[in-house]
């Protein structure tokens, strides 16, 4: 069927293949709500109003809205690959994402976005690439791989890609660095993703002007103020462990809302299966007063326009029909889900299976022997630095604390919340290990091991004891990568992660089974219950690029001035 017999079709001469029937079509375009038939042909709507159809679908005044769009996410951090990320998602209503790998690009390089995109055929979601931009994120830690101009360039000439993911090393782009600049205009006028919390005034300026476009890293409604009034486009996101979309709604008014798009950046398989992906953003802007039409902009329009995805966004001729069917605007529960015209999922199924792809290249990445780890932390002094947990956030604050010192080593006292926390390098075996002190996780009588551990993914470990930590540290090992948790010196659950030591080609279900009989543990060990995933949370403690305190594998480090430091104060 040519575009001649789509005219046909769209004029009324001829019936269309399919017609969704008695529709309440969110109009995306002129803010209104429209009753008229949806007509499909060839994968594209081509047209509202009355229409007969081969096949039709009496809807009965549903709405129907375009598919939705996450405008910036690591599918990785979900802990699935992308067909079954795409067997999670696409049921709530999402037909598309723009992904950055940046994950499995720090372990595996060119290879594992590569990777990465052949998974993404093999289910119906479309997943547009942004090359990982920061491989290594700093010079601070010790990653698996490096992505340079000329790998950006060669990844360019493959059509899932976009463009170019989040510049998180905001210092070098200011410091007019050449590496990241040479990447940033590799991509020419394509789109880049920014990364720039705290940075503000004449800074922020350079970096927009650098070529910088969007940023999902607000924290407050003056920093989003200040980004759309500089051109950038503002992602509210709403994942597992960082939440900022109540706090900057107040921002977000009707001059400035088409610079407003929703992303989930890392969110796990178990929230996504209560709340939703995009359709949650899309609710939680509705109940805190934003016009339904314009909340559905904000996840369709607003980031296909952002991203140049002219085909998409709208439920229009000459639009794709990527549709989301639901009945309650308030309450965004699809009962039937469109990619190109086709039904791929309803009343919360997926209604297609994927087949895992042969992943021999992306295992056995964890390189650690685990007999030759010392987690002895020697102090010259009792008075030191401490990562202080935001239970809510990924950011930390700095402490001082005075800790118990014997024969120049540390000394846990279990009567205060200060656990030992290492991050063990584990793609070059270089021996690496970083150590530190962290309070506000409250763990009792054991340890938990993960080689999730942003943004290198190095093997990350805290407990009470050396005891335990020992004991998931081999374990995590043993398993080729993945989440262990030990308690009183026995591994009481475990997750294994075999791709990349990140993800695994199993069933959401079986990933969101595991870790919520991993969470029962774990809060019986008195880990804080504000923290919403004490899993995620321990991940971020390695991520240098988000204040206050970190720690690499290269030692403690302070994010403001970007610098390793030493732990006594």
């Amino acid at each position: 069927m040519g575009k001649p017999e789509r005219i046909r079709i769209a004029r009324g001469l001829q019936k269309a293949p399919l017609v969704l029937k008695h529709a309440r079509v969110l109009n995306v375009f002129s803010g209104a709500i429209d009753n008229c038939d949806v007509a499909i042909a060839e994968g594209f709507v081509v047209g509202l109003g009355d229409y007969d159809g081969i096949v039709e679908i009496e809807l009965g005044g549903m709405y129907v809205s375009p598919g939705f769009i996450d405008g910036h996410v690591h599918i990785e951090s979900s802990m699935l690959t992308p067909p079954q990320f795409a067997r999670t998602v696409l049921p709530w209503g999402t037909t598309a994402v723009i992904a950055d790998p940046h994950e499995i690009g720090n372990i595996l390089g060119v290879k594992g976005v590569e990777y990465m995109i052949r998974a993404a055929r093999q289910a119906p979601l479309d997943v547009f690439m942004m090359i990982p931009s920061c491989v290594p994120t700093t010079p601070f830690e010790t990653a698996g791989a490096k992505i340079g101009p000329a790998d950006v360039k060669r990844l360019l000439k493959n059509p899932a890609v976009l463009g170019l993911g989040e510049v998180m090393d905001y210092p070098q782009v200011l410091a007019g660095g050449s590496v990241i600049l040479a990447k940033i205009a590799a991509v020419g006028t394509r789109p880049v993703d920014g990364h720039s919390p705290a940075v503000s005034g004449k800074d922020l300026s350079a970096y927009v002007g650098a070529g910088i476009m969007t940023d999902h890293e607000c924290r407050t409604p003056e920093e989003l103020t200040e980004r759309v009034r500089l051109g950038q486009y503002v992602h509210l996101r709403e994942g597992s462990h960082t939440r900022n979309l109540l706090s900057l709604l107040p921002a977000v008014d009707i001059r400035n809302s088409r610079r407003i798009t929703f992303c989930t950046d890392d969110k796990h398989p178990a929230d996504i299966q209560v709340e939703g992906h995009i359709s949650h953003n899309i609710e939680l802007a509705i109940q805190n007063g934003v016009d339904p039409v314009e909340a559905i902009r904000m996840a369709t329009l607003n980031i296909a326009d952002c991203y140049g995805l002219s085909d998409r966004g709208a439920v229009a001729p000459g639009y794709r029909a990527d549709l989301v069917v639901f009945d309650d605007l308030c309450k965004i529960r699809p009962a039937a889900v469109f990619k190109d015209g086709v039904l791929v999922a309803k009343d919360g199924t997926a209604l297609f299976d994927v087949k895992p792809l042969p992943c021999k290249s992306v295992v056995n990445t964890v390189r650690v022997r685990p007999d030759r780890v010392s987690l002895d932390l020697r102090l010259s002094g009792p008075v030191v630095k401490v990562i202080g947990l935001d239970p809510r956030n990924a950011s930390t604050t700095k402490l001082v604390r005075t800790v118990k010192v014997e024969n120049g080593l540390f000394v846990n006292d279990p009567a205060r919340d200060l656990l030992k926390l290492a991050v063990i390098e584990r793609h070059r075996n270089t021996g690496n290990v970083g150590l530190a002190l962290v309070e506000g996780y409250r763990l009792k009588g054991g340890a938990v091991a993960m080689t999730i551990a942003h943004d290198s993914h190095n093997l990350i470990v805290i407990g009470d004891s050396d005891r335990d930590m020992h004991v998931a540290i081999a374990k995590t090992v043993a398993i080729g990568g993945g989440i262990v948790l030990v308690k009183d010196g026995v591994v009481a659950e475990c997750l294994p992660l075999e791709v990349g030591g990140i993800m695994t080609t199993e069933d959401a279900s079986v990933v969101v089974a595991k870790l919520e009989s991993m969470r029962v543990v774990i809060r019986t060990m008195g880990v804080d219950p504000d923290l919403d995933d004490p899993f995620l949370a321990l991940a971020f403690l390695s991520l240098p690029v988000i204040p206050e305190l970190k720690l690499t594998d290269k030692g403690l480090f302070d994010v403001p001035s970007f610098t390793l430091v030493a732990i006594e104060e």
